[in-house]
């Protein structure tokens, strides 16, 4: 799989660039994204959102206008992507254009986007809707807000829960195995066997 990657906006969030044959796929949406999108010369055919916060959404709307592209996100986030206002509400300077999915997706086995087989895990805690896209073929994850090198996702945002956080990161992400590697939404990329060893948040979770 051939993986490239954009980090924008203030909160310096990744997103991922993946080619196909119809287009590409895209994971994630922030600020600068389009402009980087269309330097390079790249075309989008999917996008897909992790979660709805604004960092990772801020350009979703301008993409899915500027290419056609399909955008697909879970169903618990469609408040944060379609209500006008929301942001500013839990009390951030700034909104997002909203953003209306073609299709919803749902935590499963198997989902085939653009040729690539996914393996989709629901992981709240970080927020409602909160995706991993996992790549079977090749052994990586696409971990939005949940897993970083040396930390998890925050919870003290509107639906966050500690709790259920720690617990999808045990129960879903490591139990794909040490060698996968986890492309998260903010930072470094690292493997589940690293954090499974070292990362101070999954200390006595593990």
């Amino acid at each position: 799989m051939i993986i490239d990657s954009f980090t924008g906006g203030v909160f310096e969030t990744n997103c991922f660039l993946i080619p196909a044959a119809s287009g590409g796929i895209l994971i994630d949406a922030p600020e600068g994204a389009l402009e980087w999108l269309q330097q390079k010369g790249a075309k989008v055919s999917t996008l897909l959102l992790t979660h709805g916060h604004i960092d990772h959404v801020m350009e979703a709307s301008k993409i899915k206008a500027a290419f056609g592209c399909q955008v697909g996100y879970h169903r618990d986030g469609t408040t944060m992507l379609t209500e006008p206002g929301f942001f500013r509400r839990i009390g951030f300077p700034w909104d997002v254009e909203p953003v209306t999915a073609d299709f919803l997706i749902e935590e499963t086995e198997s989902l085939t986007v653009e040729g690539i087989d996914f393996k989709v895990l629901l992981v709240p805690g970080h927020c409602p809707g909160s995706l991993c896209f996992f790549s079977k073929a090749d052994r990586v994850l696409f971990g939005g807000d949940v897993l970083f090198a040396g930390g998890v996702g925050r919870w003290d945002l509107p639906g966050g829960d500690r709790r259920v956080l720690l617990k999808g990161i045990v129960d879903k992400i490591l139990a794909l195995g040490d060698d996968v590697r986890v492309l998260p939404g903010h930072g470094p990329a690292t493997t589940v066997g690293r954090e499974r060893s070292t990362n101070p948040f999954l200390a006595g979770a593990v």
